[in-house]
């Protein structure tokens, strides 16, 4: 623990000591406990939804200047055993996003506070009023993500369906609706669409169908089966166990 914080605090600049655990924000440039996860699972699906526009944000995220999956070397050992497990039945792994810069959480906090910006509430937050984000826990000063051991994804099957793309101002449909009726995913049928804030969004929902429970119980299971936790709100929301970072938060940008 002493080494750990150690490092930490040689690497980042620190903000504080709260009971000797370290909260830091680190350099622009990659450290070298990070890898790309196509150097370890070159056959992985990624659809970087906060690279583009198709995001609740509705708009480029700060500090996404490539549309990569970064995380740390643990994280991307352990989900190299999904994917091994999956490919073997025409299935694969896709990611729609992994470590987060701080940069990128604090753009989330400020469209938060813009309260009459709701131009993708048809789409993303249809049943929200954006003035309960926070309180509804949508959104944090802080995410899992910024520490490199956090990932959202779902499961394809193989070979890949195609995926329509998005144009920025288009019609946008309620997230929560039947899939052939929201936006296109080449996903198998999860229930919800990504980032859909929505109680229909909890991995455990007792009001989607029984096909769409089967599937996120497959994720789950393949995912805690190779050390990760699921966050009980998210379908997509994964985190490892014993991520090596638990108190750092990173901020170099993905490039």
């Amino acid at each position: 623990m002493k080494t750990k914080l150690l490092f930490a605090a040689l690497l980042c600049s620190v903000l504080y000591f709260p009971q000797f655990s370290v909260s830091a924000y680190c350099a622009d440039k990659m450290p070298e406990m990070f890898v790309d996860i196509k150097q370890v699972i070159p056959d992985i699906q990624l659809d970087i939804r906060y690279f583009g526009y198709h995001n609740f944000v509705g708009e480029k995220i700060e500090g996404y200047i490539a549309p990569k999956c970064i995380l740390t070397r643990e994280a991307a050992g352990a989900l190299a055993g999904v994917q091994k497990e999956l490919v073997q039945f025409s299935l694969s792994l896709k990611i729609y996003d992994c470590y987060r810069p701080q940069r990128a959480v604090n753009h989330f906090v400020r469209w938060a506070t813009e309260i009459e910006n709701t131009k993708t509430k048809k789409e993303f937050y249809p049943g929200i009023d954006k003035r309960n984000l926070f309180k509804d826990g949508y959104i944090d000063s802080k995410s899992g993500h910024s520490r490199g051991s956090t990932i959202d994804l779902t499961i394809i099957p193989l070979p890949a369906p195609g995926q329509p793309e998005y144009t920025p101002g288009q019609k946008l449909y309620e997230c929560y609706l039947p899939a052939p009726n929201r936006f296109g995913d080449n996903s198998i049928d999860m229930g919800t669409g990504f980032d859909c804030f929505d109680e229909l969004s909890h991995t455990a929902s007792f009001n989607i169908g029984h096909k769409q429970k089967t599937n996120r119980l497959l994720l789950k299971a393949l995912m805690e089966k190779h050390g990760f936790k699921n966050y009980d709100k998210e379908w997509w929301h994964y985190t490892l166990k014993n991520e090596p970072y638990p108190d750092t938060y990173f901020d170099f940008v993905i490039e």
